[in-house]
């Protein structure tokens, strides 16, 4: 028998609509129940991808007498952390202070005023070293909710103290200065694997906001240890396990430091921050890399497209670990099947993707590039990948989450574009246009953003990170187009952000709207997790549209919003890696290219790919007719002898204007490199 769930869109929460745990969505039927019976909350919470939430939906949610024990003792509440961020980042915050860390599946209880007093994640169905059973843990917490409620209020009250600070006014903590990202430099190459790349040990999680700002600080500084770390972290993952070999992709982390054996999820966000990052150490990197790593940014569309893309043109969330109940499965090979697969092809290959008899993950093998192999050649090379795709397509595959997320699509669509104009490809153009076209027709009403879609529905309030996104998608479609209706949308999405989200009285961006659920506290998340944070990217957003439309006003927002994280960013660079590119924009001003022309023409086209040729971080970028309907960076700033003319500026300074694509190269390259580069 099907319970509440069963009427949700969610992908995840439908997996446990026949559960025989009577669960709740999130929302006011629930908490009335909680206070009308006087029974503390059990919120869990978790996503479609996550394999341990599967793991614990097998041995608990699933089990006829854990169920009864929930039913029993509490009112039981199940979200999907991707729809709901908000409910997410509350709580975790409650759980890491409590346990000291924190991850999912995350269980919370709460009194029925939603106010936490004991949190976990995992626990397992009978007791293990260091970790109590689920249904311990149900009868201890139900057992201290009714005889000791002193001790739990006490708790509560200690939560409500810590939200209660997290409410507070904004204020600044220093300078953002050129000074101050070189400490951010040098804090995260302290942290840098030479060996191995990536950052720390293992796991190790595709740091991509962290590689950004590196190769953003090579170019301003001719750091080549910074754009060594880049670089060789991006080669590191691409040829190994965690990247799929065969189907193109990235997975979510790698469970060791080589990068070797994955978590096997794919998730739509990395795979948009590695493909963005991956494009610009195109643009960066000369030679046999460069083409790998082309290869890699095309593999990543090219499994967008294929995996992760509805009829009408919007991105799906993640792919799941696991398939035929086994993590995995979906993606590995014993070394008979890869024979016999292969044929005469098999000896070349698979030395270099390293598999073997014994395998190297549970008995199977995890394709991966091994160092030092010689690469047979490409034709050889790609006949076998073709051969193992067929092959793999013919398997169960892994489930997909289908719900369409704003903030997710906006990273991926700004990505796409980008990557569309650097390598000069209309695949990815048409791409980036129809999901443009789709946000702006299903996922955006008016000034008002909506979370999720799914099966022709938009539902749920859009948060500070899905209008941000979503606004910095339409602004790399603007620079790809140049169809001015791009922009305007992404101002649009602008001025709703600052209406709905910013706080005079805190001086700062919240994560949810003024007019949204009142939660137990209003979220403001400032650190760069998985995701950039909401106001990581309303800051970038302010700083580009500033530049490009000449409101001061907002470039003036944006630099109060980065010295209230001025000292954070420099202590903790992993945790505010996106925050630090906005950072990078402020400090040394943006690159701006104005291409006065019409779009399409033989001559506009040639200046238009060598902007794509050219590594420039902050680059703002306008284009066609400089007539009334222009942005201000276009204005006044015609075609010189009818031919179409580039303009490069920085530091209301601008180079003579240009027609010679050269010269344009040239120009693009020392705007944003210090005086004394070649």
């Amino acid at each position: 028998m099907a319970n509440r769930l069963a009427k949700e869109t969610s992908p995840y929460l439908l997996q446990h609509a026949h559960n025989p745990v009577d669960w709740y969505p999130w929302g006011p039927e629930a908490f009335a129940k909680a206070r009308l019976e006087s029974k503390p909350i059990l919120l869990s919470v978790g996503y479609s991808a996550c394999h341990w939430c599967h793991v614990m939906e097998r041995e608990s949610f699933e089990d006829e007498a854990t169920a009864r024990v929930m039913n029993d003792l509490f009112v039981n509440v199940k979200v999907d952390r991707e729809e709901r961020p908000d409910v997410d980042s509350i709580y975790m915050q409650a759980v890491q202070a409590m346990n000291g860390h924190g991850g999912w599946p995350m269980t919370v209880f709460l009194t029925p005023a939603l106010e936490p007093f004991w949190g976990g994640t995992y626990f397992p169905p009978v007791d293990r070293p260091g970790m109590p059973s689920f249904q311990r843990v149900l009868h201890a917490v139900a057992e201290a909710y009714g005889t000791r409620r002193e001790d739990v209020q006490r708790v509560a009250g200690s939560m409500r103290e810590m939200y209660a600070a997290s409410m507070g006014q904004a204020r600044s903590t220093g300078t953002v200065s050129a000074e101050l990202l070189l400490r951010a430099t040098r804090g995260l190459l302290g942290q840098y694997d030479r060996d191995l790349g990536g950052f720390g040990d293992a796991p190790k999680f595709p740091q991509a906001m962290a590689m950004e700002f590196l190769l953003q600080q090579w170019a301003r500084s001719n750091n080549e240890a910074a754009l060594d770390a880049a670089r060789h972290t991006f080669l590191q993952m691409a040829r190994g396990g965690i990247h799929d070999q065969i189907g193109g992709g990235f997975s979510r982390y790698s469970v060791d430091a080589q990068w070797l054996v994955p978590h096997f999820e794919k998730m739509l966000y990395d795979n948009a921050l590695l493909l963005r990052v991956g494009t610009h150490l195109v643009q960066a990197v000369p030679g046999p890399d460069q083409g790998e790593i082309a290869a890699v940014c095309r593999g990543i569309l090219e499994w967008l497209a294929r995996d992760m893309t509805s009829p009408a043109g919007g991105f799906y969330s993640t792919l799941d670990a696991d398939s035929e109940g086994h993590e995995g499965k979906f993606y590995v090979w014993s070394e008979a099947e890869l024979r016999q697969l292969l044929g005469d092809d098999a000896d070349a290959v698979l030395p270099y993707w390293s598999a073997t008899t014994h395998g190297n993950f549970e008995g199977a093998n995890i394709l991966h590039v091994a160092s030092g192999v010689h690469q047979p050649p490409r034709d050889q090379l790609e006949r076998a990948r073709t051969t193992l795709f067929q092959a793999r397509a013919k398997r169960v595959h892994p489930a997909r989450d289908d719900k369409i997320l704003a903030a997710w699509n906006g990273l991926m669509l700004r990505a796409v574009a980008e990557a569309a104009r650097v390598l000069h490809d209309d695949a990815p153009r048409a791409l980036a246009i129809a999901n443009a076209q789709f946000l702006v027709r299903e996922m955006v009403r008016g000034d008002r953003v909506f979370r999720s879609h799914k099966d022709g529905v938009s539902r749920i309030a859009g948060f500070l990170e899905d209008y941000a996104a979503v606004g910095l998608g339409m602004l790399a479609v603007y620079e790809l187009t140049f169809d001015v209706t791009w922009l305007h949308h992404a101002e649009r999405l602008a001025a709703a952000m600052i209406e709905w989200f910013w706080d005079d009285a805190a001086g700062a961006f919240f994560d949810t709207a003024r007019d949204q659920e009142e939660l137990v506290t209003r979220p403001r998340d400032i650190t760069d997790n998985a995701t950039p944070s909401g106001t990581s990217l309303a800051t970038e957003l302010l700083l580009r549209l500033g530049d490009i439309n000449a409101d001061h006003e907002m470039i003036r927002r944006a630099h109060g919003i980065l010295e209230t994280l001025a000292e954070p960013m420099a202590r903790y660079p992993l945790a505010f890696g996106h925050a630090l590119t906005a950072a990078d924009i402020a400090v040394f001003g943006a690159v701006e290219l104005a291409l006065a022309g019409t779009p399409g023409d033989a001559g506009f086209v040639a200046l238009e790919r060598v902007a794509g040729d050219v590594y420039v971080p902050s680059l703002v970028l306008a284009g066609g007719r400089p007539d009334d309907g222009a942005p201000p960076l276009l204005r006044d700033r015609p075609m010189r002898d009818s031919t179409p003319t580039a303009y490069v500026c920085r530091g209301y300074a601008c180079d003579a204007p240009t027609t010679d694509p050269r010269e344009l190269f040239d120009q693009l390259w020392r705007a944003s490199r210090p005086a004394s580069s070649p």
